[in-house]
């Protein structure tokens, strides 16, 4: 789909996968104000699409104006707009602060609070924009909504698939693993085959106002990265100092809160014991920061909850026959061999290998385990299970 030109409509399927002609065919184009979604709804409007471009107001616009490097903030807004006058499609603005606050911003800061360590990226994908925006996109009588994410949809033996990117170096698997069925049917990732410097190259064809604009890199409502600080703003109070206690009940010192730790965390821990120590525990209800040595980060499962399965059967079948899977625990690592299924009634993976540093709240993604490149779903991790602790799988 690199083509910068309308071709003429012969009948068939078009390049979005409907039996009709693009210029039949109503596409909303999710535009953050960056490079990759500037592309997507260009190249749409090239192949004679549709296309109606739509931007997400998240947060306070007045506190945005001046934050750089993270999408959605106010100069994203007016650089969404540009584009889409440039590429001569409407294009609004939806206020959705309101509902960003609620499932995104709030749920951030509840998560934090209780020990666990969120990924709002993940909470945003699977709430706001692929059910939210999603709906309205339906309203507006589309045939579907195109992000500029790094992942594809295939068309496979019974319905659609979720397929890591086709450049490993961009894909966004680890942060969409809970797109449902419902919703890959009506989604579309024209990126996905595509790598960076080819939709840069893009940009610069189309003569996009944002194609030397560089990528997003924080979450768009933490500033600077200071989680900590959003959290004490959120929930005043979040702040409150406790103990750090080393594993073998030796208390070492005081921290500041627990929200500034996560499960993994060596430096800043303010406590010197002649050996090399990890956060290993966050105990939120009694303020309680547990650390110990690298082996006690060793993990031989995990308990999942909220899981998405978008693998062939079901996951029960799955999980019940304790099917082999690939899982990815953290966004930057490779995903590791392990198996499915239950523990009291509760999903569970158990890995080939033991695994570290594994922290409660984060994602826990599961890929075909055969050599291809698809995603079975996922789900956020409820506990991990200590090396030293596996039990038998009920």
């Amino acid at each position: 789909m690199t083509d910068t030109k309308t071709a003429a409509w012969t009948g068939g399927i078009n390049s979005l996968g409907f039996a009709k002609a693009p210029a039949d065919t109503r596409v909303v184009a999710a535009m953050s104000g960056g490079v990759d979604s500037s592309v997507v709804a260009a190249m749409l409007k090239a192949e004679g699409y549709d296309v109606i471009g739509i931007t997400l107001q998240l947060y306070d616009h007045g506190a945005a104006i001046e934050k750089k490097g993270a999408c959605c903030a106010g100069q994203d807004i007016h650089d969404a707009r540009n584009v889409a006058d440039m590429i001569g499609i409407p294009h609004y603005v939806l206020d959705y602060e309101s509902k960003f606050r609620e499932q995104v911003m709030e749920d951030f800061a509840d998560t934090y609070l209780a020990g666990s360590t969120p990924i709002p990226c993940i909470r945003c994908n699977q709430t706001v924009k692929f059910s939210d925006l999603l709906k309205t996109a339906k309203d507006l009588g589309a045939d579907c909504l195109a992000t500029g994410h790094y992942i594809r949809r295939t068309e496979g033996a019974d319905g659609p698939e979720l397929h890591r990117a086709a450049d490993a170096s961009r894909d966004q698997s680890y942060f969409l693993f809970a797109t449902t069925r419902e919703q890959l049917e009506f989604l579309r990732f024209p990126l996905g085959d595509l790598p960076k410097t080819e939709v840069r190259e893009l940009a610069d064809r189309f003569s996009l106002p944002v194609a030397s604009k560089p990528d997003s890199q924080d979450i768009c409502f933490v500033p600077e990265g200071s989680y900590a600080n959003v959290v004490e703003k959120l929930r005043p109070g979040a702040g409150r100092g406790g103990d750090i206690v080393h594993l073998d009940g030796r208390i070492l010192g005081e921290h500041n809160g627990v929200i500034h730790y996560t499960i993994g965390q060596r430096r800043g821990l303010g406590v010197a014991t002649g050996e090399p120590l990890f956060v290993v525990k966050i105990d939120a209800p009694n303020r309680r920061v547990i650390v110990g040595p690298r082996e006690a980060l060793m993990t031989s499962g995990l308990l999942l909850e909220e899981l998405n399965w978008i693998g062939p059967g079901s996951l029960e079948a799955a999980a019940d026959a304790g099917a082999p899977v690939l899982v990815r625990v953290r966004s930057t690592r490779p995903p590791v061999a392990a198996r499915l299924g239950w523990h009291d009634g509760t999903p569970v993976i158990w890995f080939d290998a033991p695994e570290e540093g594994v922290a409660r709240g984060q994602a826990a993604v599961l890929y075909d385990p055969d050599g291809s490149t698809r995603i079975l779903g996922g789900g956020f991790i409820l506990k991990a299970i200590p090396a030293d602790e596996r039990v038998v799988a009920a």
